[in-house]
């Protein structure tokens, strides 16, 4: 049958309050300056969900929201660039979480979070909102919602009775710490899993990348990919190894950029791109990512991209 849809992500939905360029210094009692400050929508599923669908994927998505300003915010911006936000929950009980980011001339970052990041709502309560669609994007694994082992299995099980493709970004841990050995019976069901450098050190506690990807190999996820910021990224599965360059730019923010990273890479593989092919263009979508302050804001187009990519 079907499917109605592309995409679907699923995670966390938040307000990120962008600091830029912050002195440290006081210019009083209790005043400080920065270059600049913003508030942009975030959060793991709702940047790949932008970046999804702004690369022509039909997408969807499914989080919580609060009955606030910042769910409104979100709700709204996700609509503008074409996502379904019909599976969106709303809770008066749960705000919005919102973050403060502070981003460095280099682009690096350091975020805040609080008490409304835990909020552990239950997809699995809602497969028809999620198994409708060709691939199921996790955004981001070991957060909330997915930082509760009955939680991941019971949406990787629906998702692979679905037959779906599922694509696992991951998160370091804020509140609830997870082990890939609580997640033993999970693992297997995940076609993809991208943490970046310090993710996937932090859960293999290995040193090496190649090291990392054979630790998540040996828990039974097929495909492996290690994003290695400006160093690139590694791929690797049971027949195939590559490591391929990021892509030489100047950045100005790197938030969001995994994020977008991710949604390229999906989006080309369920366009039947081979790895190499996918990889490439994921590339391209989080250096595009980094030329803007924002994670939704300077990716705009399947052909940008392709045009970056000199093709």
């Amino acid at each position: 049958m079907e499917k109605q849809f592309d995409l679907i992500c699923i995670g966390m939905a938040l307000v990120d309050s962008i600091i830029k360029g912050f002195d440290p210094e006081p210019v009083s009692a209790s005043g400080y300056r920065a270059e600049s400050g913003s508030l942009n929508i975030g959060g793991e599923a709702v940047n790949e969900a932008m970046a999804a669908a702004k690369l022509g994927m039909k997408t969807g998505i499914l989080c919580s929201l609060g009955e606030d300003a910042a769910g409104d915010m979100i709700a709204d911006a996700l609509a503008r660039q074409g996502v379904d936000t019909s599976r969106i929950l709303r809770s008066a009980g749960c705000p919005t979480p919102v973050t403060t980011m502070f981003v460095n001339d280099d682009g690096t970052r350091k975020s805040i979070t609080n008490g409304a990041h835990r909020h552990n709502f239950h997809p699995e309560r809602y497969i028809d909102r999620f198994s409708d669609a060709r691939g199921l994007i996790f955004g981001s694994l070991f957060r909330a919602p997915f930082d509760d082992p009955e939680i991941i299995h019971s949406v990787l099980t629906a998702a692979k009775a679905a037959g779906q493709i599922v694509f696992a970004d991951t998160k370091l841990p804020n509140f609830r710490f997870l082990t890939l050995d609580d997640l033993h019976d999970s693992l297997p069901l995940i076609d993809y899993i991208t943490p970046n450098e310090d993710e996937a050190r932090h859960f293999s506690g290995k040193e090496q990348p190649e090291e990392m990807a054979d630790t998540f190999l040996g828990y039974g996820v097929k495909n492996v990919i290690i994003k290695l910021g400006g160093k690139g990224c590694l791929f690797k599965n049971a027949e195939e190894r590559m490591i391929l360059p990021a892509c030489e730019i100047q950045a100005v923010d790197a938030t969001g950029a995994g994020d977008n990273f991710v949604a390229g890479f999906a989006a080309e593989i369920l366009r039947g791109a081979s790895h190499a092919e996918a990889l490439r263009f994921a590339n391209a979508c989080g250096a595009i990512c980094t030329t803007a302050v924002g994670a939704g804001t300077a990716l705009q187009s399947r052909e940008q991209v392709l045009q970056f990519l000199g093709r």
